[in-house]
């Protein structure tokens, strides 16, 4: 079974880099297996390089489980080279958590909208807007590719033993 890898990884800490094929067996077979993961692990989202592929993929399936009861359901969506195009003038602060930060929750301050492009697994390019819980996913999702983790987004004080 592949692992979730936790904070103090090296991966989890480089900036992925772009799919090039999104139509290759490879990148396909990930993002099956990113989805089974996603349900199976009870998150809302997941990046490829949490699992230990750096490269620019991510999903989003949000539903109501235990670590997020109140999650709006989605269709699960997979995007491939995801990039923000523009941000909300709105800010939400909210909790979070990570399965790469096992037994963290922690406030976090994020746009309430962001429109964004990516391309789907047929590679059909996408542009779409996203709001509120959906568009805190995405956000999350898209710092993990960048090497971002959400305790990042702390102030020291609140988190002295960030890696």
């Amino acid at each position: 079974m592949v692992e979730i890898l936790q904070i103090g990884n090296p991966i989890l800490r480089k900036v992925a880099p772009r799919v090039e094929n999104i139509h290759a067996s490879d990148i396909q077979e990930l993002i099956d297996m990113m989805l089974k993961m996603v349900f199976e692990r009870h998150g809302v989202g997941l990046a490829a390089p949490q699992i230990g592929y750096s490269t620019r993929v991510v999903v989003v399936a949000s539903h109501p489980n235990a670590r997020y009861p109140h999650a709006p359901f989605m269709a699960p969506m997979e995007m491939i080279n995801p990039e923000i195009i523009s941000f909300s003038d709105d800010f939400l602060m909210e909790e979070e958590g990570c399965l790469s930060v096992k037994g963290t929750r922690a406030d976090v301050l994020r746009y309430g909208a962001i429109a964004l492009t990516y391309y789907n697994r047929k590679g059909e390019k996408q542009e779409r807007e996203f709001h509120g819980f959906i568009a805190r996913i995405i956000q999350h999702e898209i710092d993990h590719l960048n090497g971002i983790l959400f305790v990042d987004h702390l102030k020291k004080t609140q988190n002295p033993a960030i890696a």
